[in-house]
Parts: C-alpha cells; structure tokens; sequence
C-alpha cells in the first residue's frame, strides 16, 4: 500500500547547464485538482468508482487517507485506483485527527465536506500548511450551520462540528477563488435547496464537470446580461451520485516545467503527451505564445469530461517580455513561478499582475518567486501584488534558493539551473513529491543536469 511517511531529512539538489539540448516524450503524472476530486466525489457517490491515471503525489495520498478515515473504501487495482463510496450524507465520525500534509486544496475542499455532516472532526497538516489561512472558507460555510473553531487567522488546527440540519449557501466569492467555491459546492451537495456561488471571474471548473459526471444537477450561467466575465454556479443539494469512471489528464501545471526548459535550453524539443486542456487552466500557454513560443497542440481529444492534448516546446532563441493581465491569474496560478523564470530569461521588462492569491499558497510566493531570481542575479520589483522582472541580461546563478516547503519553487529554481551561468542550488527537494513524484528523474531523462548537492 501507498506510503505517507516523508524524511525529516532536507535533500539539498543543483541544477547546472547541460552539455546538450533537452529532448524527448514524456507523460507528466496526473492533474492534482482533478486526482482530489475524483477521490472526494468518488467517496460521495453510490456504488463504485475506478480512477485511472491519478496523481499519486504525497498531496493526494492525503486525500485518500483521509476518505478511507471517513468510511470510503478506497483500493489500489494495479494502475488504477477503486473507490467504493457513502453516497451523499454517508460519511461517518472520523476516529483520529485528519492530516492533511501540505495540501492547501485538500484540507480546504474537506471543509465543505465536512461542514454538512452531523459528525465532529479535527484536521491538521504539517507545518506549511498550518501558517495558511482558512478563514477563506470557513466564513461562508459557517452560513450552513456548522461550527469551526481554530487558531488566530483561522489557521490548522481546525476542530469542525457539522451542521445537524445543513442550510444551502447563497455566497459571492470576494475575489476568485476556485478552492472557496469548490468547498462550497461540496457542502451544498448534503444540503437541501439550491447552494448559489457567483464568482467574480472564472476559475477551474473541475468540480462542476465532475459534478456532471457523476449526476448533479448543476446550472452554469453569466453573473448579469452585460458580464463577460462573472459567472454563476447553482446546485441541486442532495443528489444521488453515481460511481463513474475517471480518467485523470496529465496535469498543466506539472507540464509547465518540463516545457519551460526546452523553451530555455538551446537546440531543445519536448513534447509532454496527454495534457489537460481545459481553457480555465491554460493560461501560462497563452501567455508562453504572446512571449514568442514556439508550442504545438496536436492529439487533441476529450477524456474524462475533459480536453486533452500533446503539447510540443521547441528552443528558438528569443523570448520577449510580457504584460499578463491580473483577470489572467485564476487560469495560471500555479504556473508564476516558472513564468518568473522564463521572464527573466526574456528580452525586456516583463509585468505579472494581480498576484494578491500568490502570497497565501504554500509560502508567500510571490515574496520567495522574488528572492529566488533575486539572489541569482536577476533585477527584479514588487509593487502592490504585481511582479516586474527586467529580463535581457546574464543570469548569473551561483546561489542557495530557499523553497520554503514549497514544491514549485524547488521546480522552478532547479529549471533556472539549466541556464545560469552558475550552479543554482535549492536547501530542499523533498517537498517536490507532494505534486511531481519522479521529478527529477524524468528532467534527467530529458538530458537535464540536476543532481543530489
């Protein structure tokens, strides 16, 4: 069986420029949004779910854990991974604290679960994940009845006693939040009546496809007549979902890496197959096209409700600047970092705005974004929540990169490596696992210099 257990040991790595270009096909593990979901609402659902293709990073392990500790069954079955679920209402009391590691979207979308049902719980995480802020969700659920009691600033650990007579919530979300909204949702699914979110700009909508999927009824609609971006989402509270058969897509975010270096590494060409595609996801690859990319879609296709394609990064040489519009960040918000990198790589000034939502993921990433390119050479300013990278010039490199638990800053500066003048090195690489397990060993397999410091 799958294991939980993470050294305690930090595995400093460095990243150095390869003596030839990166290139090949390669498969990235599963969509990690996509993998929590179809876990949870597998667990949700009557009768059986197989999901084939699931990330089985230490993030989702958790989730899986902590749907067993609810009542689900949930089973490994070769490749694929079988859950046997409560149907909605079903879930039982768990026994013991519920620790959700380092997932912010685990222990947030739990929530929602949580909140409406007539049971007492306790989550937690590791030390991350218990600086992050809850209160997010736990403002609007608390409209359902339930009752949450945490640290100062809502912080893990957070005791939840669900609602005895769930309410359905009427809620708009204060700034685009696909995890606020996906909670809600969840709640509202054990709730009588119509659970409404009107969110301010669209988000991930993973959960209202696979609402669909598995039965919902859910209705998706403009927030007025003359908006063109608000959206709102009603539900149908106390469905009956059915077991349905997931196919978990390469997940973007992770693709984001492996693509990035070719884009940086002279004379590189990978293709990384199977890719999600959803439009609510791609933002960095119109971004990467508005810099001068050369990036190619071919196999496109529909898998599991979901659009899937091959996404090839071929080395031209020349990347410019870009100015990416805040209304962007909910479709790329993952993926800064590794923009970051690809920026100050660029000919130009680059302008990456509106990253208010950067500063509360698993470090203030936008602070630690900074001080990585910073510390390695780059000129780099925030203003307000925007980034601005001056690009153009030599990066030096040579520095020690501190990634703060966080497993996409340890990605991102380790792809920095390839292009520095100097070796870059990061003060830990275990937290990488938590969404890209065999990182290191496909970038290797790529032709990548990255290696044990």
């Amino acid at each position: 069986m799958e294991s939980l257990t993470q050294s305690t040991t930090p595995r400093p790595h460095q990243a150095a420029r390869p003596a030839q270009p990166l290139t090949g096909s390669i498969a990235v593990p599963g969509d990690k949004s996509i993998s929590h979901r179809a876990l949870m609402f597998g667990a949700l659902a009557v009768g059986r779910t197989r999901i084939s293709g699931l990330l089985e990073g230490e993030d989702v392990l958790r989730t899986a854990t902590a749907m067993r500790a609810l009542g689900a069954e949930i089973v490994r079955d070769g490749a694929d991974w079988i859950v046997s679920g409560r149907g909605i209402g079903g879930l039982t009391e768990p026994a013991d604290v519920l620790d959700m590691g380092n997932s912010g979207t685990a222990a947030r979308l739990l929530a929602g679960i949580l909140a409406t049902h007539d049971f007492y719980s306790v989550m937690t995480g590791d030390a991350s994940l218990r600086k992050r802020p809850m209160l997010r969700v736990i403002e609007p659920l608390r409209a359902t009845g339930a009752e949450f009691y945490a640290r100062q600033g809502g912080r893990l650990p957070l005791t939840i006693r669900g609602a005895r007579d769930a309410l359905p919530v009427n809620y708009r979300l204060p700034v685009a939040s696909a995890q606020v909204k996906s909670a809600i949702l969840l709640a509202g699914l054990n709730a009588p009546g119509i659970t409404i979110v009107e969110e301010p700009e669209p988000t991930r909508d993973h959960s209202e496809n696979m609402l669909k999927h598995f039965g919902a009824t859910i209705e998706v609609t403009a927030a007025g007549p003359a908006s063109s971006q608000g959206r709102v989402i009603r539900l149908t509270g106390q469905p009956e979902l059915r077991g349905a058969d997931v196919t978990v897509p390469g997940d973007p975010s992770s693709a984001a890496f492996p693509l990035a270096a070719a884009l940086l590494v002279p004379g590189s060409c990978v293709t990384v197959t199977g890719v999600g595609l959803n439009p609510l996801r791609t933002g960095l690859f119109t971004t990467l096209r508005e810099m001068g990319a050369e990036l190619a879609v071919s196999n496109e296709r529909i898998e599991g409700g979901e659009p899937v394609g091959d996404i090839t990064a071929t080395y031209t040489g020349f990347l410019r600047a870009v100015d990416v519009p805040a209304r962007r960040a909910p479709s790329m918000i993952d993926e800064y970092p590794i923009l970051a990198v690809l920026s100050a790589a660029a000919q130009g000034t680059s302008r990456l705005r509106g990253l208010h939502e950067l500063r509360v993921k698993e470090s203030d990433r936008l602070a630690a974004t900074a001080a990585m390119l910073r510390v390695n050479g780059v000129h780099v300013e925030i203003e307000d929540d925007d980034l601005i990278i001056h690009g153009g010039g030599n990066l030096p490199g040579g520095a020690l990169v501190e990634t703060h638990m966080d497993h996409r800053l340890a990605m991102s500066a380790l792809v920095l490596g390839q292009v520095t003048g100097r070796p870059v090195q990061i003060d830990d690489a275990r937290f990488i696992d938590t969404s890209f397990p065999g990182f290191l060993r496909l970038m290797r397999g790529l032709g990548a210099k990255m290696e044990a410091a």
